[in-house]
């Protein structure tokens, strides 16, 4: 992609450049020979191209950091072409240095001093649009580099966060697990089961970057109904869908943190104030929010991943497209998202 784009600046270029010399000889009142089109055009291009790729190709990249080494080998690169241009003008005086006095209308011959003049300014042109055309392509190039590698840092921290969060959940839901075990309870087969299931959504569908909202949704369904088989009456935990739910894509494992801490941290059998979840969705728009009574007994020793992942996420792959609410209360914890999906 750089060299196609190098290419195409450098072909625009000497196209414009021999464009205006075109131009220059075409519309030239004295009629141009072989001799004139050969040094004025053929010499002299070769001088310019050698000037304009010297500067890009050797000057630039070896010499630009030390600053007063380049200007002096700019300097020495002007006076140096300057002089092969001044040879030359020596030995094509009739073309080079002739001209006719348009007053006089006689034939005279230019000062080497005014020809000189002019030799530099145009080494100049030549030096200057060297470093435009060169700061310009690397400007590009080094703003892709800068992109891709702010794309790969944004992929390696998605997918660390992603790598924290389903052994988080896989330790939580092991540990319900091995409670019922230690109580012989015969819900121990169907929890393993229902975690089973729960597995393979994590293992083969949240690998993906996005995925359906139905899916996200029945995976946290499922991990409600493996919650409930730790209770003796089952979990107290009202959940209400509201809306549009189909084709809908979120990110995965974005909504299981919030019942997850539901669970961990509140009051999940109690009949007489539930956990408290609700799903409003639309084309645009999903509205999520849980609410569960707080419970000070229930507190993780350990420490988790959980919320703090979660806006990590959101602020990567939602930005200014999301807001989160947290009201932590007395009595109650509420976590309010709303995504524009």
């Amino acid at each position: 992609m750089n060299d196609k784009r190098a290419l195409i600046a450098h072909s625009v270029y000497w196209l414009i450049i021999g464009g205006i010399i075109g131009l220059a000889m075409l519309f030239s009142k004295e009629p141009i020979t072989r001799s004139e089109l050969l040094v004025g055009f053929g010499y002299y291009s070769i001088i310019n191209i050698s000037i304009f790729y010297i500067n890009y190709t050797l000057l630039i990249p070896q010499l630009l950091k030390r600053y007063w080494f380049y200007v002096i080998s700019i300097i020495v690169l002007i006076i140096l072409m300057a002089g092969v241009k001044t040879v030359l003008a020596v030995l094509y005086r009739d073309i080079i240095l002739q001209y006719n006095n348009p007053k006089t209308g006689a034939i005279e011959y230019k000062s080497l001093t005014s020809y000189l003049t002019v030799t530099v300014f145009v080494s100049g042109f030549f030096i200057i649009s060297s470093c435009l055309i060169k700061f310009m392509l690397d400007w590009f190039s080094n703003t892709r580099i800068q992109r891709s590698l702010e794309t790969e840092k944004k992929d390696m921290e998605l997918q660390f966060l992603k790598s924290q969060l389903n052994p988080h959940f896989l330790f939580n839901s092991l540990n319900n697990i091995y409670s019922l075990a230690y109580q012989k309870s015969d819900k121990t087969a169907d929890a393993i089961l229902k975690l089973s299931e729960i597995m393979r959504y994590m293992i083969y569908e949240s690998n993906d970057s996005w995925v359906a909202l139905s899916k996200e949704i029945e995976y946290v369904q499922s991990y409600i109904e493996l919650q409930k088989l730790r209770f003796k009456n089952g979990a107290a935990v009202e959940m209400t869908l509201n809306g549009e739910i189909d084709d809908q894509q979120i990110i995965p494992l974005i909504l299981i943190s919030f019942v997850e801490n539901a669970f961990k941290h509140g009051v999940a059998n109690d009949p007489n104030d539930p956990i408290r979840i609700n799903i409003i969705a639309n084309q645009k728009i999903l509205h999520f929010s849980i609410t569960n009574k707080k419970s000070n007994g229930n507190k993780d020793q350990v420490g988790g991943v959980g919320l703090n992942n979660v806006e990590r996420r959101l602020q990567l792959l939602y930005p200014e497209r999301y807001k989160l609410n947290i009201v932590n209360s007395a009595t109650h914890y509420t976590s309010e998202l709303m995504l524009d999906i």
